[in-house]
C-alpha cells in the first residue's frame, strides 16, 4: 500500500501571503519522505468540517500548476475537480497544461459537486438532482478524453457541446492522465468509475471501504471492466501522537473537535488502522493532518509507513 497527503486546510501561520511558500515546503517535505501523492482540493472557500468560510484558501488548478513546477516525484491532484466550476474543454486544456508542466504527473479528479453556497457565491448554477450532476460528469469525462486524443474533437451531449475542438500539444501521458473519480455513491458514482474511471476515492472506515470496493467490482462486472484495472484509493484525516499522554496533551493543544471527522490515534494504533485499510483493499491511502499539523505526518513517514513497504 502507498501513502499520499491531502491538503485541505491553508492555516499555516499569521501571514497569509506566505500560504503558497508553506504548501510548496509541504509538497516537496513529501516527496522526499515517501509519500506518492500529493492533492489539494477544489473548492473556492473552505469547507464545513476543515475549518470556516473565511480562512484563506487558494484556488486549486493555479496552484497545482505551480506545485507540478516545483517537484518532481509526486503525482498531483485536485481531490476534487468540480464538474460544475469550469468549461470542461477549458478543464481538458488546463489539465493537459499541468500534466506538462509536470512531466508527466497528474492525475485528473473528478466529481459531481456538491457545496450549494459555493455555487451561489460564485454565480455557478447548481443543479438540484445528485443524478443531474453525475450525468455532467461522465459528459464533460467523455468530452475531455476526446479533446485529449483527437485533433479536432467533437461532442454534442445533452450538457456539454464542443466543435472541431483543437488541443495541443497534447498531455504527456498515454494514452492519457488518469482519471480519477471521486465519491461514495453506490449506485450512480461507483458505476460512472466502472465505465469511465482510472481510480476511485471513497470515504469511511475500513469496512465501509470495503463494502464500496465490492460494490464497485459488482459494476466493473456488469460494464465488462477489468476491477483491478481501477486504482482503489481512500481519503482520511489525521490527527497522531506516539503515545497515548502525548495524544491526548496534543488534541488539547489543537482544539480537535467533537466528533472529529477522522482519526486521533497513537502511532501503534494508525498501524493497525492502516492495516485494515489494507485488508479492505485500498492500494493508495491519502491522509490529511489536522489543521497541518507537521508531527503527525512526520511519525507516519518515520514510524507507521514503514510497516507498510513492499
Amino acid at each position: 500500500m502507498k501513502f499520499g497527503i491531502h491538503n485541505p486546510s491553508w492555516l499555516f501561520g499569521s501571514d497569509q501571503y506566505e500560504i503558497f511558500e508553506e504548501v510548496k515546503r509541504k509538497a516537496q517535505w513529501a516527496e522526499t519522505h515517501g509519500f506518492t501523492w500529493f492533492s489539494l482540493m477544489d473548492h473556492l472557500i473552505q469547507i464545513p468540517g476543515v475549518g470556516v468560510a473565511d480562512e484563506p484558501f487558494m484556488e486549486g488548478w493555479s496552484t497545482l500548476a505551480a506545485l507540478a513546477a516545483v517537484t518532481t516525484k509526486t503525482r498531483l491532484s485536485l481531490l476534487v475537480t468540480s464538474v460544475g466550476y469550469r468549461n470542461p474543454a477549458h478543464l481538458a486544456k488546463i489539465a493537459a497544461g499541468v500534466d506538462i508542466i509536470s512531466r508527466g504527473r497528474l492525475t485528473l479528479g473528478i466529481g459531481a459537486g456538491w457545496n450549494v453556497q459555493e455555487y451561489i457565491q460564485y454565480g455557478w448554477m447548481f443543479p438540484e438532482k445528485p443524478a443531474v450532476r453525475i450525468k455532467q460528469m461522465e459528459e464533460a469525462i467523455q468530452l475531455i478524453l476526446k479533446m485529449w486524443s483527437e485533433p479536432r474533437a467533437t461532442f454534442d451531449g445533452k450538457y456539454f457541446h464542443i466543435k472541431e475542438a483543437m488541443l495541443e500539444p497534447k498531455p504527456v501521458q498515454k494514452p492519457h492522465p488518469p482519471i480519477l473519480i471521486g465519491g461514495s455513491g453506490e449506485q450512480l458514482t461507483l458505476r460512472a468509475v466502472a465505465r469511465w474511471g482510472d481510480a476511485c476515492n471513497v470515504f469511511g472506515d475500513p469496512e465501509m471501504v470495503r463494502k464500496k470496493y465490492a460494490i464497485l467490482r459488482k459494476h466493473c462486472e456488469e460494464a465488462g471492466r477489468d476491477y483491478n484495472s481501477i486504482q482503489r484509493t481512500n481519503l482520511t484525516a489525521l490527527l497522531v501522537a506516539k503515545n497515548e499522554s502525548e495524544l491526548q496533551a496534543k488534541k488539547q493543544r489543537m482544539q480537535l473537535p467533537e466528533p472529529f471527522r477522522g482519526y486521533a490515534l497513537t502511532v501503534s494504533q494508525a498501524v493497525d488502522l492502516f492495516g485494515q485499510y489494507q485488508d479492505a483493499g485500498t492500494q493508495l491511502l491519502i491522509v490529511s493532518s489536522y489543521k497541518n499539523e507537521a508531527e503527525s505526518l512526520q511519525l507516519l513517514a518515520s514510524d507507521v509507513m514503514p510497516k507498510f513497504a513492499d
